[in-house]
């Protein structure tokens, strides 16, 4: 059952790189503001995760300090990650016959997130059906800003409509990937979930508090603080109604 749940969750956490296309369809100034408000919700959502489902779950049997160590590593990891997929810079000019490395930088990087996704997903899902959906939740919130980000990226490297969306698609798929590793590997290791779901927290805690945060200080506008904050409470809020 946890098989299936993971592998249907991570096929939707996928099918979200399509939503690259409903920046095409958008102005600029409207998209930016309805990416800002989910990244907003993101941050509600992903916060939310941690301290209402992750940490109480993980706090059960006491927060061993081996526990505490894998969380660490766990915002270190997607610090090394994000240094490692932007070390590279490239000076010619972005033709077609020239992709901006920043594209194979962000398939290779994507591709790995979503691949740790996958695991994590499967990791909550062999914990509790709850803790699975909760952090499937959490991902999704995620994903959809970021993936419209992607889809851009590919498109600023020279890349076709079509083409981008098969490569956003291609990485999203990473995460099927991860399932099937986690299931492979937990054959063979005992209490896997409890090495990853400290991961999980990790990730999440860096995500929201390193990339989405001060995204969200850039705007200085009252109205709009007022408007981050409603959103991520409303994902605080949906979280903690989770049951």
């Amino acid at each position: 059952m946890a098989l299936t749940n993971s592998l249907f969750a991570a096929l939707i956490i996928s099918l979200l790189s399509f939503v690259g296309l409903i920046g095409l369809s958008l102005n600029k100034k409207f998209l930016k503001k309805i990416v800002l408000h989910l990244v907003s919700l993101s941050v509600g959502a992903l916060l939310g995760g941690v301290f209402f489902h992750l940490l109480p779950e993980l706090g059960e049997g006491g927060l061993s300090s081996t526990s505490s160590s894998a969380i660490l590593f766990g915002l270190l990891l997607f610090f090394i990650l994000e240094k490692f997929i932007s070390w590279r810079h490239c000076h010619h000019e972005t033709t077609k016959d020239h992709p901006h490395p920043v594209a194979i930088s962000n398939f290779i990087g994507d591709g790995l997130h979503n691949l740790l996704d996958g695991l994590m997903i499967a990791a909550a899902f062999s914990t509790s059906t709850t803790l699975g959906i909760s952090t499937t939740i959490a991902i999704a919130f995620h994903e959809i800003p970021q993936e419209i980000g992607d889809f851009g990226i590919f498109l600023y490297a020279g890349y076709s409509i079509p083409k981008a969306l098969f490569l956003n698609f291609l990485s999203a798929l990473f995460s099927l990937l991860g399932v099937a590793l986690f299931f492979i590997l937990g054959q063979r290791a005992t209490n896997l979930e409890s090495l990853i779901l400290p991961l999980l927290i990790g990730s999440f805690l860096y995500i929201a508090g390193s990339d989405l945060i001060p995204e969200l200080k850039k705007e200085t506008a009252p109205k709009k603080n007022i408007a981050q904050f409603f959103f991520i409470s409303l994902g605080l809020l949906f979280m903690f109604l989770l049951p």
